[in-house]
């Protein structure tokens, strides 16, 4: 339906108006490819539309600031990791008293256990262990799982995110067979040698990886949010769950995105009952952390099988994991922030968001959908929600989705990059949403225009 031509000369015009939008952004990313490559200090940040990523000045709640002056509407939120709103006045205060007092030390402080009593109030494991990222809290929980276990693979979904866990960069090919995902940089053997991948939704597929007796773990989101919002089937987690007992497989739950349905995410939600839990970002209110909690079964098998005298050259911890900062950071940010009030109000401001891109979509008979999770909603490209992977990956648009975001930027509105998510916080406002449906609606109709 999209006029190619026209798309064409709409994405002209917005990369001449961004160049309007952001002089002083361009001189920093100039001045910054001096020292850093791709002129930025993480390699995605090289990655959003436009010639150059935007600067940013300052940041508070829904709204941030560029170099520029320009005023942005944060739809992104750091993609989850400030949830929470930017720097939130609780989160900012228990950090501000903490610095004062020590950073890190490699002791626990009395937020330890606060935090910790909290955590598995929510999800429901009882014991908890602290990690700089979430990405560090997946790569021990499947070490323990393969020392546990005895086994050495690994099932993960297709077109799953786990961080920079060398197991899960892994996809399906055409015949079927596990391989190394497109982008995969300098992986240390071939993917097929870890990891078994299996699609979102399909219970037969899991039953047949697993019937190998080799599988250590299961590591998945309870629905998927890397390449698209993929929600899971009626029975499909119950199932799950189900094959992981009986073939003695371990099953991780990895909530870091899926919390955006509520203070305990999809695993309070749903009632699940994982062996282990990883989750980071949001919980420290944009403190780099991250946690997994594990059963008392877990914890009593791994203290029999871990000697004292090695305990710290196992491949376990860090040095600044559980540092005092992030455990003030994440106690205030549980504390105050992420309650289930605010989680009602940023729900109903998810839908709302959805509801009205839903119906620009219906207005202008566009072959999109909103698929929704809680805080979050998202379109994508094709009339029918995904049930894998590998449907909400084939339904990309590489270049329609640059327009949008660069449109989007323009316009005001930050929307999660690599693919076309909003995440609503506890200081999004309803106008904050109304504003980004007018302006989607805008333009939709000019998209169609031609």
């Amino acid at each position: 339906m999209i006029n190619r031509n026209h798309l064409a000369k709409l994405i002209a015009h917005e990369e001449e108006r961004f160049l309007k939008l952001h002089p002083k952004s361009g001189e920093l990313f100039e001045k910054a490819k001096q020292s850093m490559p791709g002129g930025v200090p993480m390699s995605w940040m090289a990655k959003w539309p436009g010639a150059y990523p935007v600067f940013i000045d300052q940041a508070k709640g829904a709204r941030f600031t560029d170099v520029d002056g320009n005023s942005y509407i944060d739809f992104c939120l750091g993609d989850t990791g400030s949830m929470t709103g930017h720097s939130p006045d609780a989160t900012v205060a228990a950090i501000r008293e903490q610095a004062g007092k020590g950073i890190t030390a490699m002791l626990p402080t009395a937020d330890a256990a606060i935090v910790s009593a909290e955590l598995a109030n929510r999800f429901g494991l009882p014991l908890w262990q602290f990690t700089v990222s979430a990405t560090d809290a997946n790569r021990h929980v499947i070490r323990y799982s393969r020392l546990l276990t005895g086994r050495s693979k690994i099932v993960v979904i297709d077109r799953c995110y786990h961080g920079s866990v060398d197991e899960t960069f892994a996809t399906l090919d055409t015949a079927g067979n596990t391989v190394a995902r497109e982008g995969n940089i300098g992986a240390p053997v071939a993917l097929d040698h870890t990891t078994r991948v299996v699609e979102f939704n399909d219970i037969t597929g899991m039953e047949k990886a697993l019937a190998y007796g080799d599988v250590a773990a299961i590591l998945m989101e309870p629905a998927m949010t890397n390449v698209g919002i993929v929600l899971p089937q009626v029975g499909y987690l119950e199932a799950v769950q189900e094959l992981a007992k009986k073939y003695g497989t371990i099953l991780i739950i990895d909530e870091t995105h899926t919390i955006s349905v509520g203070p305990g995410g999809m695993t309070a939600d749903r009632g699940l009952k994982p062996d282990f839990l990883t989750i980071g970002k949001a919980i420290g209110g944009g403190i780099p952390t991250g946690t997994f909690g594990m059963t008392q079964v877990i914890a009593d098998s791994i203290k029999k099988m871990v000697e004292l005298e090695i305990i710290d050259t196992g491949g376990i911890g860090g040095t600044l994991a559980g540092n005092a900062l992030s455990l003030a950071a994440m106690r205030a940010t549980m504390t105050h922030v992420l309650t289930q009030e605010n989680f009602d109000r940023m729900i109903d401001l998810g839908t709302r968001w959805s509801d009205g891109v839903d119906a620009a979509i219906n207005e202008f008979d566009l072959p999109w959908s909103c698929n929704r999770l809680g805080a979050r909603g998202e379109y994508i490209f094709g009339k029918v929600a995904p049930i894998t992977g590998a449907d909400a990956n084939n339904s990309g648009d590489f270049e329609l989705e640059q327009y949008l975001h660069l449109r989007m930027l323009n316009d005001g509105f930050l929307i999660t990059p690599f693919h076309n998510m909003a995440l609503m916080c506890p200081d999004t406002t309803s106008a904050d949403v109304d504003a980004h449906t007018a302006a989607f609606r805008k333009m939709c109709a000019e998209l169609v225009e031609a």
